[in-house]
């Protein structure tokens, strides 16, 4: 909904008797549902007073409330039904044919930018942007005197769609922009596309997406949602609208919107749905146009506790000793995305007691903590991790981390710094908790290095949780023959004592995925004597995961079993999870 469809049923026409009927109602119903504060309410009047617009999109566009919000508090204030997209026809001669039938121009439809189609009973629903009009209900009163008339709240991004589609279908030409900068840049900063980018980052955050994929294709682009680590797809469009979206986003995250042949890397805060964003946009050149990722920071996160993490009691105990040795490397590993850094956060704020100096260095500094000093790599002006660290080791810390362990420098950096007598916590990219120290090996660290100063090390997935309001109870599943004998085996084992095995159903609470939120699974290897004797003679991985299994240490998908069977989550999201890192170790 743009301002103009938020009008108000007034007596008066005028927009000022308009403003002073309707924009206190819509903020006092936000309000009572506790959707803004009193802060935003105010700020959102005065921006109102001095521009002139109505409160509802003001309160979008500011970020305080997204359309999706809105479009609800309209609908009880309005008694109006939601539209919802998949209700919306497809097929843009369901619009054509019930405007040829009123006899009035396709363009006058264009431009009031309405739409109307039949249904089987001869019923007339009704899309625009402002729904309340008098013009466009006196229009209606007298082209459809015979018939019921529905009216509907709608998205702007829905009813933009179906207003393109009925376009193309009146006339074959479509909209070009080129590579006209100056164009691009005033229609990267128009209302509508603005509107557009604003509402799409709402509606990630309000759907719990941790990235926003914008994917352009020869006709179309595509908006889809990273979702408890799956994609799910948000949004179809015309390609047509894909350039002047693209060039807002690279305009407001500080990069250069003539540029589209080189990868760009940019950064932008911003405020949406009530929530201040750190966000990291990613634009990659393709054959038709730029892939955009956005990396959503929500930058006020309540600091994570290891024990809501997913750890089983023993590794929570485990883990939580390491942690508070007084020196020594401590690595987590896995793949982007697996819940490292929130690990580590845990990890600083359970032992930060104020009796100790505590350092990062990160890249970037993903939210912050009380009482714990941060630091922001830039290595485009050559701050890197090892330069930082270099610094922070003369800063006299006792716990230093370390966002990740890239390269031979840093790594050797890290190492002498738990020699002297300073605990570090650190990230490497490695599919299994035996791996990482042969990873330090290949990258060039001597053997006695490596056994000497690490400590532990900790490899993790997430895997989704089930949803709690429909998963149902399920039959012991079936393992698949890529499963290891000693998987297999601890399965078996399960598989004879009280369990309570789930399988995912999907409801409206979980989008229909049966999922909702996600949990770690984890992988806690400490180096042994043993062990330590295997890293000095660069034993080979296999070898080294064999003495680990011996003395105990849970495999990922033995741990995810575990869980499994607790009825946290499913076999088969365990399965789905771990078989590529699995099937590499086998």
């Amino acid at each position: 909904m743009t301002e103009d469809a938020i009008a108000a049923n007034a007596q008066d026409d005028s927009p000022a008797a308009e403003e002073f009927i309707i924009a206190p109602r819509i903020g006092e119903m936000l309000l009572a549902d506790g959707l803004i504060t009193e802060a935003e309410l105010q700020r959102a009047l005065e921006f109102q007073q001095r521009l002139g617009g109505r409160l509802g999109a003001i309160l979008v566009r500011i970020g305080s409330v997204s359309e999706d919000v809105l479009l609800n508090t309209l609908s009880k204030q309005l008694e109006l039904p939601v539209m919802e997209a998949s209700r919306i026809p497809i097929d843009a001669m369901t619009f054509v044919e019930a405007i040829e039938k009123t006899e009035i121009e396709r363009d006058w439809w264009l431009d009031q930018e309405v739409l109307v189609w039949e249904d089987a009973e001869q019923v007339v629903h009704c899309l625009a942007r402002d729904p309340l009009s008098d013009f466009l209900h006196e229009v209606f009163y007298n082209t459809f005197p015979e018939q019921t008339v529905i009216w509907y709240l709608v998205r702007n991004q829905d009813l933009d769609r179906a207003l393109d589609a009925l376009s193309k279908a009146h006339s074959a030409d479509e909209w070009q922009y080129g590579d006209d900068v100056s164009l691009l840049r005033e229609l990267a900063e128009g209302a509508p596309v603005v509107e557009f980018v604003n509402n799409m980052l709402s509606q990630a955050i309000d759907q719990r997406a941790s990235d926003v994929h914008i994917e352009p294709e020869e006709h179309t682009f595509f908006v889809r949602y990273r979702i408890d680590g799956i994609l799910y797809e948000h949004l179809n469009l015309p390609r047509e609208r894909f350039n002047a979206i693209a060039s807002r986003i690279k305009l407001i995250s500080g990069l250069d919107i003539a540029e589209r042949r080189l990868p760009q890397d940019g950064r932008l805060n911003v405020r949406v749905s009530g929530q201040e964003l750190d966000i990291r946009v990613s634009c990659l050149p393709g054959v038709h146009g730029e892939s955009i990722v956005m990396r959503l920071l929500p930058k006020e996160r309540q600091a994570s506790r290891l024990d809501r993490l997913g750890f089983a009691p023993d590794h929570l105990r485990l883990f939580d000793q390491w942690i508070r040795e007084p020196h020594g490397i401590i690595l987590v590993t896995g793949p982007t995305g697996s819940g490292k850094s929130t690990t580590l956060y845990a990890g600083l704020d359970a032992v930060n007691n104020r009796t100790q100096k505590i350092i990062t260095v990160e890249d970037p500094v993903e939210y912050q903590l009380k009482g714990i000093t941060q630091v922001q790599v830039h290595s485009d002006i050559g701050y890197t991790f090892a330069s930082a660290l270099r610094s922070i080791l003369r800063q006299d810390p006792d716990i230093v981390m370390i966002g990740e362990i890239r390269d031979l420098e840093t790594a050797e950096i890290a190492i002498q710094a738990s020699l002297t007598g300073h605990m570090v916590l650190s990230t490497l990219h490695t599919n299994d908790a035996i791996s990482t120290f042969n990873r330090l090996i290949d990258m060039g660290v001597e053997p006695f290095l490596v056994a000497t100063s690490v400590r532990a090390v900790q490899a993790q997935r997430l895997v989704r949780r089930l949803c709690t309001q429909c998963a149902r109870p399920a039959q012991t599943p079936p393992l698949p023959a890529i499963v290891a004998e000693t998987e297999r085996a601890m399965y078996e084992e399960l598989k004879h004592q009280p369990a309570r095995w789930f399988e995912p159903v999907g409801c409206p609470a979980c989008q229909g995925s049966g999922y909702q939120g996600r949990i770690g699974i984890y992988e806690l290897v400490y180096l042994t004597p043993e062990l330590q004797a295997q890293v000095l003679t660069h034993t080979p991985v296999a070898e080294m995961r064999k003495l680990s299994a011996k003395q105990g240490f849970r495999t990922l998908r033995q741990d995810g079993f575990l869980k499994a069977w607790q009825g946290l989550t499913s076999v088969e999201e365990v399965l789905r999870v771990t078989e590529a890192s699995m099937q590499a170790l086998e």
